[in-house]
């Protein structure tokens, strides 16, 4: 078997971010299809600053996320399909809140003209990101999605550098959301309610019932282990 060969069956699992295609497809249709019946506020909001430095965490999610997935897909196959899964499960959900309960929010602020890159940034986002769809944020879900793999994985268990670090990324781009006024506080915790179910779907119940299906198969070895 040609090398070629082995590396393409050993990293195929890489395919699986092509389903990211027709999700894309079918945001962006909802995005132009889909009209707002709902507008996402609460009171907090009021007490949120506009802070126009925070669109660097908010940009940085590219890099966290698909950072993520690139290092995964190489380092380990198993968390790279629990990532996927988080991710994209996530995504498609969300799709399907913004089909059944079309939102938008209401917090922009207008920015001029300018010359401030920071703010010219945020100028760039608004233009091509409309304030439709926006609960459950999926910055927020994904960033989420990103720090739970890692600190599950055995590739960082004893990587505390590592997880202190990620935890102040999925904090930063999820406190970024709400400082350039992308979400409202209410998006946020609409990601953070789905992040829940989707953690407690990939970790605890399958750990639950692998250690049933263990017990079932095996019950004095089971007994054994936890005795010694």
């Amino acid at each position: 078997m040609s090398n070629i060969k082995k590396i393409t069956l050993r990293y195929k699992h890489f395919l699986w971010l092509l389903l990211f295609i027709p999700s894309q497809m079918f945001f962006w249709s909802l995005e132009k299809s889909v009209k707002p019946e709902y507008y996402m506020f609460s009171k907090i909001d009021n007490y949120i600053p506009f802070v126009k430095e925070f669109i660097i965490p908010y940009l940085f999610w590219y890099v966290y996320f698909i950072g993520a997935f690139i290092y995964f897909g190489f380092a380990s196959k198993k968390d790279f399909m629990r990532l996927f899964v988080f991710i994209f499960g996530g995504m498609t959900i969300s799709c399907v809140i913004y089909l059944l309960f079309p939102n938008a929010q209401n917090l922009r602020p207008v920015i001029a003209e300018t010359t401030d890159p920071f703010l010219r940034m945020i100028k760039d986002i608004y233009s091509v990101d409309t304030p439709t769809n926006v609960a459950p944020s999926m910055h927020v879900l994904n960033s989420i999605a990103v720090h739970a793999v890692l600190v599950n994985s055995e590739l960082f268990k004893k990587n505390l550098w590592v997880k202190v670090t990620s935890f102040i990324c999925m904090v930063s781009i999820s406190a970024s959301t709400v400082f350039i006024k992308q979400h409202s506080i209410e998006d946020v915790a609409w990601a953070c309610a789905l992040s829940a179910v989707l953690y407690i779907c990939i970790y605890p119940i399958p750990k639950l019932l692998a250690s049933r299906k263990a017990l079932v198969e095996d019950p004095e070895r089971i007994l054994i282990s936890k005795v010694s």
